[in-house]
């Protein structure tokens, strides 16, 4: 096994109850594939087991990842694509085709166990400029009665992961209590509540306190967190006081629910976390707050303030590995929301039992991984003209993750022929060491020697038959001036 440069990682002991820890009731994790050398299916799921995850939420319902849970006992919510919403609603013969093949395929006793099919991903994000507005309802009556069809139907729930951004308290009562959705798609809303509810099926949030902070310097750093440190916000509408945004944010959910007739319906929270790198408050030591918070708060209460007696129906860790083929468009911290590095390496403590921050609370490592050879690309200490640096810094990172570069990240604080070495590191790795990537008309040369810092880890990267094509250059490239824009403003107004 190569080194991992000299970055410490946090001391695991591994013992045999590891695997049979206690968890946190309906606790998963969101297990995302867009990396350039993504772990091998098999060592994902027995990086699940040791740990005691029993639940996971797929982005699309991948053979390789199906095949190596099938006999696992891990439930599974599938998934179906934003870009398959359009042929899903269009088409009931589609949606019989989709569940065909992605669940009735392995339904079967010693295969997967699928609990939910997740119908496209957060698809009314402002964003997208109402592309899925008229696809999302249609789309999710298909796959639901495709589903019943199959005799799949009471074991197995269609739903819709959406962003807390489809529901919000109005500017004149901004209360939890006011909750509704959306103005612009409460129509369209309200009928899938309805549909849920009457298939008995569970709406399905996104909730992200991190990004609460990161849109608005004025946002309390404490009222992210479940310290009870944060400025109260008292509800008169439902005499509770909240002490932090995730409560705050799922009451209004709550409320929402009840406008629409359905108050009582079960939740699901689809994706939940807080990043480690790529901005200024995305540290390990924020993560490690937030989650000792969040677990504990899971595991010691019942439901909401708004709803004390009836328990969250599942909650999903975001996510379980780093990505480094994420779009950065919305912050360069999308891909560092792992709870292990991109190698399934732990990044700090976690008790997945919700017990508090014990001394030997320890995520458990990913087991048989492999990496390519203990050899890094750096600057050419002996290279004469770098009247070219910039140019071949931009095209390294035009084709490799460099977001721990930027303000506020891990690396940003090395000169700029450090940040030189490290650019054409990543790109070096991204390319499995291939001999062409490592010379930039020779301003780079392979090295032995580990070039990382105590604060900035010069990845080596996995091995693994499974490398992701590298994206569009022009597309990373506009993303990372947008990055580099609002870091400006950012910067300028501190």
């Amino acid at each position: 096994m190569a080194s991992l440069g000299r970055v410490a990682l946090l001391p695991v002991v591994v013992v045999a109850m590891a695997a049979a820890a206690a968890m946190v009731e309906g606790l998963g994790v969101n297990w995302g594939t867009q990396a350039s050398h993504p772990l091998p299916a098999k060592v994902v799921v027995q990086l699940l087991r040791d740990n005691g995850i029993k639940k996971v939420k797929l982005f699309e319902t991948n053979l390789d990842a199906m095949s190596a849970l099938a006999g696992s006992g891990i439930e599974v919510m599938a998934a179906i694509p934003n870009n398959m919403l359009h042929d899903m609603a269009a088409d009931p013969k589609a949606a019989r085709d989709w569940v065909k093949r992605n669940v009735k395929r392995f339904d079967f006793d010693g295969g997967v166990i699928i609990k939910y099919v997740a119908v496209g991903n957060e698809p009314f994000l402002e964003a997208y400029n109402g592309s899925f507005i008229k696809a999302t309802l249609p789309a999710l009556e298909n796959i639901q009665n495709a589903l019943n069809d199959a005799g799949a139907g009471d074991r197995i729930k269609a739903t819709v992961p959406l962003n807390a951004d489809v529901y919000n308290s109005p500017a004149k009562n901004p209360v939890p209590s006011a909750g509704r959705f959306r103005s612009d798609i409460s129509g369209v809303m309200t009928d899938i509540v309805k549909f849920l509810a009457k298939n008995k099926a569970p709406f399905t949030v996104n909730i992200y306190p991190f990004l609460s902070l990161y849109l608005s310097d004025d946002f309390p750093l404490d009222f992210a967190f479940f310290d009870d440190g944060g400025p109260p916000v008292h509800d008169g509408g439902n005499g509770v006081t909240y002490t932090n945004v995730f409560d705050a944010n799922f009451d209004t959910l709550v409320a929402a629910l009840r406008a629409a007739g359905h108050g009582d319906m079960p939740v699901i929270v689809g994706e939940v976390g807080w990043p480690t790198d790529g901005d200024r408050r995305a540290t390990a030591a924020l993560a490690e707050r937030f989650y000792g918070g969040l677990l504990k708060r899971l595991a010691t209460t019942h439901g909401s303030p708004a709803r004390p007696g009836q328990r969250i129906e599942a909650v999903y860790l975001f996510g379980l590995v780093d990505e480094d083929r994420k779009s950065v468009a919305p912050g360069s911290f999308e891909r560092h929301w792992g709870i292990f590095r991109y190698d399934g390496q732990p990044k700090y403590g976690m008790d997945l039992a919700g017990q508090g921050r014990r001394a030997n609370a320890r995520l458990v490592p990913a087991k048989g991984v492999e990496y390519l050879s203990r050899t890094w690309c750096a600057l050419n200490p002996k290279a004469g003209d770098l009247g070219k640096l910039g140019e071949k810094i931009d095209y390294a990172c035009s084709n490799a993750d460099c977001t721990t570069l930027g303000y506020g990240s891990t690396c940003n604080g090395m000169d700029a022929r450090g940040n030189a070495s490290y650019a054409f590191n990543a790109y070096y790795q991204t390319q499995s060491q291939k001999d062409e990537a490592c010379d930039f008309q020779g301003l780079a040369l392979p090295t032995q020697t580990d070039p990382s810092t105590h604060a900035c880890n010069f990845t080596i990267q996995i091995a693994t038959s499974a490398a992701a094509p590298a994206p569009e250059p022009g597309v990373v490239v506009a993303a990372l001036l947008m990055l580099a824009l609002a870091q400006l403003v950012l910067l300028s107004s501190c």
